[in-house]
């Protein structure tokens, strides 16, 4: 029986080979949409998933409660709480604290060469706790877990590192040297971590070695908190109960190390899967919100290729109404009609979901460079499974709609050459309302997409136009050795004779930055801290000129080796109550950084100090070189590969013995917004996908249309109606389809894009114009699909039109 069923399948999806290949088409795009968005979605849901102890792994984090009332959210600890934990609380299995490196300098000393082989390492180094390896899991390849970082001067590799720095030779034993000043002796090496992890560090410094790294740092110092600062423990269990005793104990142990100020430092427990979605804090990704808008857009590709093939096989309905009725007549049940037509439908389905399968791996390279993670199409268990429940929804969805209806055909009604039961016929409702129905919902989905992409795109065109306050084109970035501080001077000054370079600043960091330090600080004669914090910015005095920072009042710093003066910013002195800038010039502030009071000299025009998510804060400049750590070089852009090529000699004359790396401060920007651009070129992609599916679907209403109405054409025609008046009977219904559609979708898209805008506290306007652009877009594309085919009915010779029926 199957077997007749399988060949009756073929004959029939060969015979109707416009049908099936729409079909196809329809299915494989939309099905390789959701694959993707699926595999993108499951690379950052199981980031550090792999561990055996994920469940009851958490991260120790602070939030700055200030008196003005707001909250700053850190992803830190201070370093000997790990100790605490350890030692005072019960619920604790374990923790570890580590530091993030931003910068490090590797140096090999390889046998035979006269000079080591050196690297220049970023955010990939940490010094750690040996703890750490009995919180995460790491499968040691040579060492042992519990001595290898226990002792000063002692790292750990993983394996490609090791590769990197040793090729085949044993590692274990090897010296290397950080920073040109601290020897250290190989002594474990890890397998690679296995991914997604947010913990990817290659190398692992013991911790009684950060005493040779910052001599005057303080182990015991619980006020010392810095970004690069993690803490992570491990429950005894994965019950809420023992997380919620441990988070109401952190008060407490606040309010001994902190005293009276204990109610500003407020320590939380994070979970280690939310630590991913936490962009609120230093190293989160990306938002879970985010990641469940591309799910539902990746459901609504799936569910559009579905009425697209529901509205295609309804429209060959009246076709195969003969052959149902005959199949009737000899004896065929409904039940058997209904396994025939899903039995055609599975076959296009599983074709579809093959074809879609080559799709995803074809175009994996590009998408991934899209989203800038590294996915891989491996037929796992979670990615069959999801291939088989797609595979599932997709034939219930497509097939069981149009199955039901045309194994329903009265015999009687067919076979007498009436077509159709009267609830398919044009004029009528039911499932011509119905396929009327799933067209609105497809150009629904459509148009919030088309809403969403436009304005997506007007957002990432603002940042790139907003004017932050300060210059950020044809300025490198390089980042200065810490241990050659007596020759910055020396490196600035050369530099700066060379005719393409404008200026050269020495800084902290650059005007706009994800690191953002500040403080608390006492104005005038108060003895008081303000209630809100200041930002600071390091610099020297050519900061503002490199920059372009623009003076509104008072003068600029004059060089020096400490704080001596300040430069302040509009925002700083609205905040203190001057709305004239000049009035302020003279007082004087004091910053933790200074023992003493220091006078205000100048105020500079507002500028972003992060990504336009954050509102514009109060922030100062000042000279402080102790903590300068890049030099900031802007140029003229004429000939920019020459004066990088200069700016290389020039340091690599100056610190021979240190790796040469810069980076535009354009590029440092776009990263802040590395989501939204991914984000906005997913729905472009997905926007424009989702059209060529609902083009198919409204040629398959339009096909059925045209199909029942193929006499009255030829009656209208012989009674002198014209082409134009023909074409316009046809489309206007269509047209109305769309339209409804666009009246449903943009106040759905204006509100859910709106929502999604609250992200930034600069943003553009949802404008009337948008939602109109989408609107005739959508109109256009469904007028020239409409519009074809009424155009070749009423072109279609008369009499052949009246022979049809």
């Amino acid at each position: 029986m199957f077997q007749n069923y399988f060949k009756i399948a073929l004959r029939t999806l060969r015979s109707q080979r416009a049908y099936t290949l729409l079909n196809t088409i329809g299915l494989t795009v939309g099905m390789a949409g959701g694959l993707l968005i699926f595999l993108f979605i499951r690379h950052h849901l199981s980031t550090d998933r792999h561990h055996a102890k994920f469940e009851r792994t958490v991260r120790i984090v602070t939030d700055l409660h200030l008196d003005d009332g707001s909250v700053e959210h850190y992803p830190e600890a201070p370093l000997p709480m790990a100790a605490e934990l350890r030692k005072s609380f019960p619920q604790v299995e374990q923790a570890a604290f580590f530091i993030v490196n931003r910068s490090l300098t590797i140096s090999l000393f390889r046998p035979g060469q006269a000079t080591p082989v050196r690297f220049l390492e970023h955010d990939n180094t940490a010094v750690t706790e040996a703890e750490l390896f009995q919180i995460f899991d790491y499968h040691w390849l040579k060492g042992d877990a519990k001595t290898a970082l226990r002792e000063p001067n002692s790292v750990v590799l993983t394996e490609s590192w090791a590769k990197r720095y040793f090729g085949d030779t044993n590692p274990v034993g090897q010296r290397i040297e950080l920073d040109h000043r601290i020897n250290a002796i190989v002594t474990g090496v890890v397998a690679d971590p296995a991914q997604p992890t947010d913990i990817n560090m290659g190398l692992f410094i013991s911790m009684p070695t950060l005493r040779q790294i910052d001599p005057e740092f303080n182990m015991n110092a619980w006020d010392q908190l810095n970004s690069n600062y993690r803490l992570y423990c491990t429950l005894n269990d994965a019950e809420q109960t023992t997380a919620n005793q441990v988070e109401a104990a952190l008060p407490a142990l606040a309010k001994t190390h902190f005293g009276t100020s204990a109610h500003i430092f407020q320590f939380h427990i994070q979970p280690l899967a939310d630590v991913h979605f936490d962009v609120q804090r230093v190293g989160g990704v990306i938002r879970l919100s985010l990641l469940w808008s591309l799910a539902l857009i990746g459901a609504f590709l799936v569910l559009i290729a579905c009425i697209n093939f529901v509205n295609l096989a309804t429209a060959q309905a009246f076709r195969r109404s003969k052959e149902v009725g005959i199949r009737k007549t000899m004896g065929s049940s409904r039940r058997q009609l209904a396994w025939q037509f899903l039995l055609e439908t599975s076959l296009i389905v599983m074709t579809a979901a093959l074809l879609s399968v080559l799709l995803t791996a074809v175009s994996l390279p590009l998408f991934t460079s899209w989203v800038h993670v590294r996915l891989s199409l491996q037929l796992d268990g979670s990615l069959l499974l999801f291939i088989g429940s797609l595979l599932l929804v997709v034939i219930v969805l497509a097939g069981g709609y149009p199955a039901f209806v045309l194994s329903g055909f009265s015999p009687d009604s067919a076979l007498r050459g009436t077509g159709l039961p009267g609830k398919f016929t044009a004029g009528s409702g039911g499932g011509y309302s119905l396929r009327k129905g799933l067209v609105i919902l497809q150009f629904v989905i459509c148009q919030a997409l088309l809403v969403g992409s436009l304005v997506v795109m007007r957002q990432i065109q603002f940042i790139q136009k907003t004017d932050l306050g300060f210059r950020r084109d044809d300025v490198l970035i390089v980042n200065l050795p810490a241990s050659e501080k007596k020759s910055w001077q020396a490196l600035k000054s050369e530099l700066g004779q060379y005719p393409d370079v404008k200026s050269v600043s020495l800084q902290y960091r650059p005007p706009s930055a994800k690191v953002m330090n500040g403080g608390s600080f006492k104005f005038g004669s108060t003895t008081d801290w303000t209630t809100f914090p200041v930002r600071e910015r390091l610099a020297d005095a050519d900061y503002l000129q490199t920059y372009n920072l623009r003076l509104v009042a008072g003068r600029n710093l004059v060089e020096s080796d400490s704080i001596r003066e300040y430069v302040i910013n509009e925002t700083l002195a609205h905040k203190l109550g001057f709305r004239n800038p000049q009035d302020i010039i003279g007082k004087h502030m004091q910053y933790y950084l200074s023992p003493v009071p220091l006078p205000i000299v100048g105020v500079v025009s507002d500028f972003h100090q992060r990504s336009l998510h954050e509102v514009i804060g109060p922030c100062f400049i000042a000279s402080f070189p102790e903590m300068y750590q890049q030099i900031g070089i802007r140029i003229s852009g004429q000939s920019t590969a020459k004066t990088v090529a200069h700016i290389r000699s020039v340091w690599q004359r100056t610190y021979p013995n240190d790796v040469f790396e810069y980076e535009f401060l354009t590029d440092q920007l776009s990263r802040f917004y590395e989501t939204e651009t991914t984000i906005s070129t997913l729905v472009n992609v997905f926007a424009l996908t989702a059209m060529l599916i609902c083009g198919l679907g409204l040629y398959g209403l339009v096909s059925f249309t045209v199909g029942q109405r193929t006499r009255e054409i030829g009656i209208r025609k012989v009674l002198g109606a014209s082409i134009v008046s023909i074409v316009s009977l046809l489309t206007r219904d269509f047209l109305k389809l769309v339209l409804i559609a666009i009246v449903i979708a943009s106040p759905v898209a204006w509100y859910a894009m709106n929502q999604w805008l609250q992200d930034f506290a600069y943003k553009v306007d949802i404008q009337w114009w948008i939602v109109a652009l989408a609107g005739v877009f959508a109109t256009g594309i469904a007028f020239l699909t409409v519009g074809y085919q009424s155009l070749k009915a009423a072109l279609m010779d008369p009499v052949k039109s009246l022979r049809s029926e």
